[in-house]
């Protein structure tokens, strides 16, 4: 009897000893792993975006009525770390503005800071 309590003992220790533990990122989207993270960046600026444009456009007397834009076409510029690792980031991104039917308006550059802060603006173009 002892010797069966020893053997089922070991062969405990060697099977859980053995087991794996590997950590994987799970991607459930259909793009790359980093064009998922850099859209989900883009996406969750969303509020402070919106609010640029907003200003950009409000004494443009020919601007179209609801104005919006497309993370998908936006572009990721910069990622600037200003308080070492964990601190606070500023993003720079290109938005191209549309209405309707992704009529394209302008280019715009909007810096925002990881807080979702809007830290400056400028408008590039005007399409006609």
């Amino acid at each position: 009897m002892k010797k069966i309590a020893v053997f089922i003992t070991v062969v405990m220790v060697l099977v859980i000893s053995n087991t794996k533990a590997n950590a994987e990122t799970i991607n459930e989207a259909e793009t790359k792993l980093s064009e998922t993270l850099k859209l989900s960046l883009i996406n969750s600026l969303r509020e402070p975006v919106d609010k640029a444009i907003i200003k950009i456009y409000k004494d443009d007397k020919k601007a179209p009525k609801h104005l919006t834009w497309a993370s998908y076409e936006t572009e990721l510029l910069k990622i600037k770390q200003l308080n070492g690792i964990g601190g606070l980031y500023e993003i720079t991104l290109k938005v191209y503005p549309y209405y309707r039917a992704h009529i394209s308006y302008g280019e715009d550059e909007v810096v925002i800071n990881s807080n979702g802060e809007l830290i400056t603006f400028k408008h590039l173009k005007t399409y006609p």
